[in-house]
């Protein structure tokens, strides 16, 4: 990777990181979350945790990347020689690693659903004649015949991997940059109108009330764990891409302005779909069932738009903006292994692209048919997917921010954080104390905690 890599212009920057944090955490794990865990109460916390600390630990990443000015791996080497921190920057691209194996495969879901729904056939039976109410048991038997099915889905997969692939070979801002630039604004469009849709729906100011109208009761010592999870997975934290991004930063960034904007923009995403899911499923009597992730997407929402006027159109709207928030995210995930085989193996652009996405086919695949054929071998009683999802989610991601963490707190070059917030000291920034405090004795407990409860 040059050194003389850089986002263009900052807004292109600002499009980049956003898109790279908002993914399907904010889509359809902050709704599942927010149901499970007392709902306004819930989003109260993660609100605070985003604030409190998720912006100060994006901030340590941010100056890690663009002190460092390398990949997750090269960063530590270079400010730290000859010591063993490069070990956490191997983490976090095993992790983006396995990650995206398994990502590619939901992005090519969401791919698929975006082609049935425009085409009609994710309401065949509605076209047909057939009552709304009757439609309740068609959705979750489409999901489990196509997801359980082995052709289709790996069809998809392959197809997002082509397109991750051609937006990567395009380079940091041919196409990185330009992709975000014309696919934010898209999925904000989008957003607004679904909000405006749901909240007219009859009886949406109930699920308005359920999602705004906290009840303090339900905050119990579990459910800020949950809150503080939530914020850490929504902000694309552990991951090694805001280290990546950030070391494509212009020496003139304000880091934080950029995380402000960034955790904030991330805020706003997941309480409009708030404000979309909870008022639709309130409306139509279906929440009375838990909320799951997968559920929720292609089960639920699609119940919901058959009983909405012109249902083709809101869910072709809706998996766009899903397969919008995939695209940006998973392009954002290889970036941090292309980065590393640029950076640490001296190779070209292509040849990195390549030989990153390509064993996709072989790996994803695993994943995709683990619902499928596959779906009978388990590793620790689980499916190869729920395998590397767990893995990743539990263990890798907490313990690659806590390393990152420590590292910035005690043990990076002296004044790295305050030469990095305040620009090399072109700003006055009031933020390098609060921020040192909380990355050295607040944020590793807490994430720590994450982990443990996990296992609890």
């Amino acid at each position: 990777m040059s050194s003389k890599t850089e986002f263009g212009t900052k807004l292109g920057l600002i499009a980049a990181t956003v898109g790279s944090a908002i993914g399907l955490g904010n889509v359809w794990r902050f709704p599942a979350e927010t149901q499970m865990n007392g709902g306004a109460a819930f989003l109260l916390l993660y609100i605070l945790c985003v604030l409190a600390l998720g912006i100060p630990v994006m901030l340590a990443e941010f100056s890690l990347g663009r002190g460092g000015r390398s990949d997750a791996v090269g960063v530590f080497r270079r400010l730290s020689p000859g010591k063993g921190w490069w070990i956490a920057g191997v983490f976090a691209v095993l992790a983006s690693y396995l990650i995206i194996c398994y990502y590619m495969v939901v992005a090519g879901w969401t791919l698929e659903y975006l082609f049935e729904s425009i085409g009609g056939g994710l309401y065949d039976s509605l076209y047909s004649g057939e009552p709304a109410e009757a439609l309740r048991g068609t959705f979750p038997a489409k999901m489990d015949d196509y997801v359980s099915s082995d052709l289709r889905p790996l069809m998809f997969t392959f197809i997002m991997i082509g397109v991750n692939i051609a937006v990567l070979l395009g380079g940091v801002k041919k196409g990185i940059e330009n992709l975000s630039n014309v696919l934010m604004p898209v999925l904000f469009v989008i957003l607004i109108a679904m909000c405006f849709v749901s909240l007219s729906l009859p009886d949406a100011g109930e699920g308005v009330a359920y999602f705004l109208d906290p009840d303090f009761s339900k905050i119990t010592p579990r459910v800020v764990i949950n809150a503080l999870g939530q914020a850490f997975f929504s902000l694309s934290l552990g991951m090694g891409i805001l280290i990546t991004y950030s070391s494509y930063y212009p020496a003139d960034t304000r880091l934080v302005r950029t995380s402000v904007i960034v955790s904030l923009l991330s805020l706003l995403v997941a309480v409009l779909m708030g404000l979309i899911i909870f008022p639709a499923v309130k409306s139509f009597g279906l929440d009375r069932e838990p909320l799951e992730g997968a559920t929720l997407v292609f089960v639920t929402l699609p119940e919901v738009f058959a009983q909405l006027p012109w249902p083709r159109l809101w869910s072709s709207l809706f998996f766009l903006l899903l397969l919008v928030a995939a695209l940006t995210s998973t392009v954002s995930i290889a970036e941090v292994s292309v980065a590393m085989m640029q950076d640490r193996f001296k190779m070209s652009r292509r040849r990195a692209v390549l030989t990153v996405m390509l064993p996709l086919l072989v790996f994803s695949s695993a994943c995709s048919l683990s619902f499928g054929s596959l779906s009978d071998m388990k590793i620790f009683g689980l499916t190869i997917f729920d395998l590397l999802d767990t893995f990743t989610t539990d263990i890798l991601l907490p313990v690659v921010s806590i390393a990152v963490c420590i590292y910035m707190g005690w043990f990076a070059p002296k004044g790295l954080l305050t030469d990095e917030l305040s620009n090399h000291g072109a700003l006055h920034s009031r933020w390098t104390g609060p921020v040192l405090f909380i990355i050295r004795y607040i944020a590793p407990v807490m994430i720590a905690l994450i982990l443990i409860f996990n296992y609890i």
